[in-house]
């Protein structure tokens, strides 16, 4: 970040912000303690933030823990959501079908509703993640219609890390702990406030709604070194060389079935992860019978009926679901989006309930592919 377009935004200021934004149209979302965790929901006040707030992740742990410094208010990691279920809903209806007035089935497209919306707090990582859902919904000649005008209402409030959790890894997945694009406003907590940056039009214009006075060059370098300082701190990592060919070349490797002696199968991992898109369309009659909607539900690879195809599934073992998902996670998905799946945000080592680690068996199955072909 440079002086001349770096602001610093105080603590006492940041209501002002919600305030523009809600001034501006939009209605606003931020991170919250619910449940003894930090989630997204409506943010209306400034006090509503995990101020004080740092977790503690390890493989299948999360401990949220208030802290003495009651004075910031993004020390935490990241919690179990992303800007997935915002974008790609978790559930909703697609169409009805409906009895008409003479008697004959008539289909209704649901149509979607959508107000702008400005999220507050999004960490670099699921911008990454973001983007990669682009590809999957708005990418190709197929538009995901809901994906689409979600997104282009869409305003981001992105908050570099200042922090890593023992289970992230962005770096090592190709990121980093500092947003460079793909934000209208990025900021970076330092002591009793923000550097914050314009990345549109859109956020230029609402920093000047704030008349905010230029960042000194010691609170830039102060924010600089704590980004810097948080990537440098992550110890887990992936493979960097040749990933997916190993593990599509590995597919009856000994190790599947040893990691598939702790899965549980239970989806967890999908479910918080800020890729996946995988899900099901289900027909919900009305007990009356006067109709029908059609919904389109998050599914995971990890349940058989996921691959159930002409009277069985194609991956009835839990070592063959795993397998599809890590595969296509770190392999195949290059195949289809030029990219990886993964971008290294930890969730899913957190939220596994058995502390399965995707960096510990991608790495495993890589070194003793490796070695065994070097004999």
């Amino acid at each position: 970040m440079g002086k001349k377009n770096a602001y610093y935004l105080p603590h006492d200021y940041l209501q002002t912000l919600i305030d523009a934004l809600k001034n501006s149209g939009r209605q606003c979302i931020g991170p919250q303690v619910q449940n003894g965790a930090i989630v997204y929901d409506v943010l209306e006040d400034s006090n509503q933030l995990p101020w004080g707030a740092v977790e503690k992740q390890s493989p299948g742990k999360y401990r949220l823990e208030q802290t003495d410094q009651q004075q910031k208010a993004f020390s935490w990691v990241n919690g179990p959501q992303a800007i997935k279920p915002i974008l790609f809903k978790s559930q909703e209806t697609l169409w009805k079908v409906e009895h008409n007035e003479d008697g004959k089935l008539s289909f209704k497209s649901s149509e979607v509703q959508v107000s702008p919306l400005a999220i507050i707090g999004v960490r670099p990582c699921d911008i990454s993640a973001m983007l990669i859902q682009d590809k999957v919904f708005v990418g190709d000649q197929y538009v995901e219609d809901r994906y689409k005008a979600r997104r282009e209402n869409l305003f981001i409030v992105a908050v570099n890390c200042t922090r890593s959790s023992d289970n992230c890894f962005c770096v090592s997945a190709g990121g980093d702990t500092k947003a460079t694009s793909n934000f209208d406003i990025v900021m970076t907590e330092i002591e009793n406030g923000f550097i914050i940056e314009a990345g549109s039009s859109a956020g230029q214009s609402i920093l000047e709604d704030l008349s905010l006075s230029l960042a000194a060059d010691d609170q830039i370098k102060t924010a600089n070194n704590l980004v810097k300082s948080a990537a440098e701190s992550q110890t887990k990592t992936l493979p960097a060389k040749n990933l997916r060919d190993v593990l599509i070349e590995n597919m009856d490797h000994p190790l599947w079935d040893e990691i598939a002696s702790h899965c549980l199968s239970c989806g967890n991992c999908t479910q918080v992860c800020p890729t996946c898109f995988c899900h099901e369309e289900r027909d919900r009659p009305n007990l009356d019978g006067s109709g029908s909607e059609h919904e389109r539900v998050w599914d995971s690879c990890f349940t058989k009926v996921h691959s159930y195809l002409h009277g069985k599934p194609v991956r009835a073992k839990t070592s063959e679901r795993y397998r599809q998902w890590l595969t296509h996670k770190l392999g195949s998905w290059f195949d289809q989006f030029g990219t990886s799946g993964c971008v290294g945000c930890g969730r899913c080592i957190t939220w596994c309930p058995v502390g399965i680690d995707i960096t510990e068996e991608a790495t495993a199955i890589y070194r003793s592919a490796k070695t065994k072909g070097e004999e």
